[in-house]
Formats: C-alpha cells, structure tokens, sequence
C-alpha cells in the first residue's frame, strides 16, 4: 500500500481498510508502505500472497505487478498486461473500440498546445491519460473565453476529450469460480464534478445503489462492464465507470475507464456494491487473496 503515486493517500486507506478485514478473516498480514525497496522487502517477509492494495502509476500500471511476477509472488487483481492497458487511457479506448463498447471522442495533446488554443471544440474535458482517481480534470464550457491554464504537476501529454453531460454511473466486477460476474450499478451525485475530493471525502458524494435508472441501461451497464473486463484482461476484480446522457436514452451510455485496482476505503464504490449482493468487506478481501495467483 502507499507508494509514490499521486494517490498515496487513498492506497494507505484502502491498505488499512483491507488489512484489518483479512485480520478479521483469519489472516496474518504485514503491511508494507511500498518504497523503491519493495523488492528487498519482499524478499525479506517472503509471504504467500501480495495483496495490491496500490493506486495509480507504480501500483496500478504494471510495474509491481511485473515484479511480483519475478519474484513468483502470487498477488492479488491483474496482472502486467492488462494493468498497463487499462492504465493508459488512450490504449483502454482502442480495446473498447475494437470490442464494440461505445467511447467519447478523444486525443492526446501536448500540455503547450492545449494552453495555446482548443485543440477540442468545448465542452472538453483535459486529464492525465495515465493516472486514476480523477487526478487533474479539467473541464472546458463551452462559454470560456480561452484554454485552461494547466497546473505544473500536470505531465507533458495529455488526453483531450469530449465531455459528456449527464449522469455518472459505475460498476463493478468481481471474478468468481463461474467467471467475472457485474456485481451492481450504482448512481453517483457529487456537487459539480466528481473529482479527488469528491471520491475520498466522507459527504463528498452521494452512491445510489441501485442506480435509479430505466432497466435496458441498467442491465448494459452490467454487460459493458463484464465485457471491459474481460477484453481488457483484468482479474480479481475491476470497477468501470460510465457516463449517461439521459436526454439519448441507450445511445448516450459511453465508457470512462476501467479500474483494475478499485478504491477500498469506507467511502469506495466496489465494496459499497460487494455488500449490496451481500459480499461482507472481509469476504471481499478474502476471496481476492484465495484467487490470488502469478501469471495474470
């Protein structure tokens, strides 16, 4: 857990959360605040299973993933391949695509041409294309007078990309002895964007499970996400999230992104939909260790 991502602090939560459960669950577990001595550590504590409790570049990406495979260290989610595509955005929308799932207009730029002109009729939306947890979005309207000017820690390259008005939808996956299996659909309502603060603070968004949606969008929502795990190669478990333009009923369904390593604090979406099918959140975490295993 922890590491040196942009979402530390939401990897130590999910790490403390997902500790105490496996406790509870009659597991031993050591907790390890990942460094550029993980391997060391690793090799140190020799454990059975690797619980990936990271969130972003590093953790999320395929990196430890690729050292745990060296190590022969069966770990818990996905694995190298798969945690690297669903990483990069821009390579996750050329899966969809090739799958048939439905995805907003989008390029990559360089930060100095999206601070020199629209590169994008507005509204867009610029983000990281390699980073999760809504870290750095910017959302462009279509009555701003100019570009945004982007923050420093923002990198080089960036994704541009069509904004979707309406609502925001999530669901998660969940791997089982019969298959990955949609656990839910949940609703999200957050004051204006559902941005960092929105996601990791107590009261900074509001989760409607079920999502109070017609049936055909729920029930595609569910198929979405089973097939976005499954082209993406993802295991264990993922969370993909969408956005819903009400106003063209099925045709306004399109797909964000796909997690591989979903939050798991108290205010996270895939143990919130874990417990609505009625998954306990130590169960949760116990049935990803017993899948855990190398060569994902």
């Amino acid at each position: 857990m922890g590491g040196p991502s942009a979402e530390r602090d939401v990897s130590l939560s999910s790490g403390q959360e997902c500790a105490a459960a496996l406790r509870a669950s009659g597991c031993e577990v050591i907790e390890v605040d990942a460094g550029l001595d993980i391997a060391v550590r690793l090799a140190e504590i020799s454990p059975d299973v690797v619980f990936n409790a990271l969130h972003g570049r590093w953790g999320e990406d395929g990196c430890v993933q690729g050292i745990l495979e060296w190590a022969r260290l069966p770990y818990t989610h996905s694995g190298v391949l798969s945690s690297a595509l669903a990483m990069d955005k821009e390579q996750t929308k050329k899966v969809y695509r090739a799958n048939g799932l439905p995805v907003a207009e989008s390029l990559l730029a360089q930060r100095a041409e999206v601070e020199a002109a629209h590169v994008m009729a507005p509204p867009y939306v610029v983000k990281p294309y390699n980073e999760g947890s809504s870290v750095g979005v910017y959302i462009v309207q279509e009555k701003t007078n100019g570009p945004p000017t982007l923050a420093p820690e923002m990198p080089e390259t960036v994704m541009v990309e069509q904004f979707i008005p309406g609502r925001e939808l999530t669901t998660a996956v969940l791997d089982g002895p019969n298959g990955p299996k949609a656990l839910a659909v949940t609703d999200i309502y957050a004051e204006g964007w559902y941005d960092y603060h929105a996601k990791y603070s107590v009261g900074g968004s509001t989760h409607v499970i079920p999502a109070d949606v017609p049936p055909a969008i729920y029930e595609t929502c569910m198929d979405f996400a089973v097939r976005a795990h499954v082209a993406l190669g993802c295991r264990g478990l993922s969370r993909t999230d969408f956005r819903w333009d009400e106003a063209r009923g099925p045709d306004g369904l399109i797909l964000l992104e796909t997690n591989t390593q979903p939050g798991m604090t108290p205010t996270s979406l895939a143990p919130e939909q874990a417990a609505y099918v009625g998954i306990t959140f130590p169960d949760l975490c116990r049935q990803l260790v017993e899948d855990a295993s190398c060569d994902r």
